[in-house]
């Protein structure tokens, strides 16, 4: 992330409409075989896996985000009328790719998606799962028993080594372990249908890791891609560029993860929003960020944790209607937008939650959520020589009190750095909980 000043940033965000920005580099080789579309079943774009020959929906369900309620003893559980609902709309619709994991949302995500699925035939859909964190090979093998037992299926169609940061990290997860031995033991004997692996990382650790795919053949691979990814990743991360130009010299069909980047390019800074609106009147924020993943034939599925049911419709209405981009609204989005998006004083958090439960209580995923949206919509209190900086001011920190309760504040944070070992985004968390926490004592003291 680029450091700005206040006044910069000010400046920044009262600008005006943004200039076509630089040419887009990797284009898909025509030569090779694609994930092209297909077919259209109910108007939804299917992409033919050439390993598999599976149809797959462009559109796919990542199942991290179900809606989740109390019981009657108050523990949180997932709200299974919601999943069946979201399900039944997404299926009738088209959609056919569910992708979740034993650790997503308190271990409770994969079953409540089989609850939804089991009411449909088996083999109308695909189902991707993962084994994570590092296990021994019986820990390995009786996560992925469970996953079979959470779905009542003898087979898994997607199944993924789960954010892999490189060859060291394969190697000791699961190639000593043993795990990988098994997994393609399990491929050949078809209880495996796809076997690959998603990946945070750099780019020495991709160059090195994506040579394995000489040895163990990966049936697909699930990256990070976006228009904000694609150059400007940032931190330890691989541009999304050199992702795709790698994997699709290797005919390796692609998933998508983080299209939105965590939902932050579906609530972009006001004069990008603006751009965006005299473009495409009709069409959401987030419609440019779906349409930008799906235009790329080498991809698969592009996955998208849709919650709400409007979440669910606004991603059809960009699919089942779809349009690819043109070179020119390619290079728009990855040149200037991206530019301009990556020059926000914002933390790259995708609210994924691996950071969680923090040991101190703090809100993680909380307090970047309420300081990243603050920054798009145009509240974040910039300086005194701000119009309505004191009723600005004394709104952003009754808002933020509201929406972050004051034992669970970024000043509570104590660089126990526990959190950062899971952050896939390789965020420094405490370094930006400290500056947010700055910030906000600037404000109460009125030094700002």
């Amino acid at each position: 992330m680029k450091d700005i000043s206040r006044r910069q940033f000010f400046k920044t965000a009262g600008a005006g409409a943004l200039a076509m920005g630089a040419a887009i580099a990797c284009g898909p080789d025509k030569g090779k075989k694609t994930s092209e579309t297909t077919e259209v079943s109910e108007g939804m774009p299917l992409r033919t896996n050439p390993n598999s020959g599976d149809k797959v929906s462009l559109l796919g369900y990542g199942c991290m985000r179900w809606q989740m309620i109390k019981d009657e003893n108050g523990n949180e559980i997932i709200d299974q009328n919601s999943v069946n609902e979201l399900v039944d709309y997404a299926i009738s619709h088209g959609v056919n790719y569910f992708d979740s994991a034993p650790v997503y949302l308190q271990g409770q995500s994969e079953r409540a998606t089989a609850k939804a699925l089991l009411r449909y035939p088996r083999e109308s859909y695909f189902i991707a799962t993962k084994n994570s964190r590092k296990n021994t090979f019986e820990e390995g093998v009786k996560m992925y028993k469970q996953s079979l037992a959470n779905y009542e299926t003898d087979y898994l169609d997607y199944y993924l080594l789960h954010a892999l940061s490189g060859y060291a990290d394969l190697k000791d997860r699961f190639i000593d372990t043993g795990l990988l031995d098994y997994f393609l033991s399990e491929r050949k004997a078809g209880h495996i249908r796809n076997l690959g692996f998603s990946f945070h990382g750099s780019q020495r650790d991709w160059d090195e890791l994506i040579q394995t795919h000489e040895t163990y053949h990966w049936d697909f691979i699930q990256i990070q891609m976006n228009y904000l990814d694609w150059y400007n990743a940032g931190g330890r991360n691989t541009n999304a560029a050199h992702l795709y130009k790698s994997l699709d010299e290797r005919g390796i069909p692609i998933v998508i993860m983080e299209p939105l980047r965590g939902g932050g390019l579906s609530s972009v800074p006001k004069a990008v929003a603006d751009e965006f609106k005299s473009r495409e009147p009709e069409k959401s924020i987030a419609s440019w960020a779906f349409r930008f993943v799906g235009s790329y034939p080498r991809i698969l599925t592009v996955l998208s944790g849709m919650t709400y049911m409007e979440h669910l419709q606004d991603n059809l209405d960009t699919y089942l209607k779809f349009k690819p981009l043109t070179e020119e609204e390619k290079d728009f989005l990855t040149g200037e937008v991206a530019t301009r998006i990556a020059d926000y004083p914002l933390v790259g958090c995708t609210s994924c939650q691996y950071c969680m439960p923090c040991p101190f209580g703090i809100d993680i995923p909380g307090i970047f959520s309420f300081y990243n949206k603050s920054v798009n919509d145009g509240s974040y209190v910039v300086s005194r020589e701000q119009e309505k900086y004191h009723k600005l001011r004394k709104r952003y920190l009754l808002e933020y009190n509201k929406a972050i309760p004051t034992v669970r504040q970024a000043d509570h944070c104590i660089n126990c750095q526990q959190c950062m070992v899971h952050c896939p985004q390789h965020i420094r968390i405490p370094q930006e909980l400290r500056r947010i926490d700055r910030y906000i004592e600037s404000l109460k003291q009125e030094t700002l």
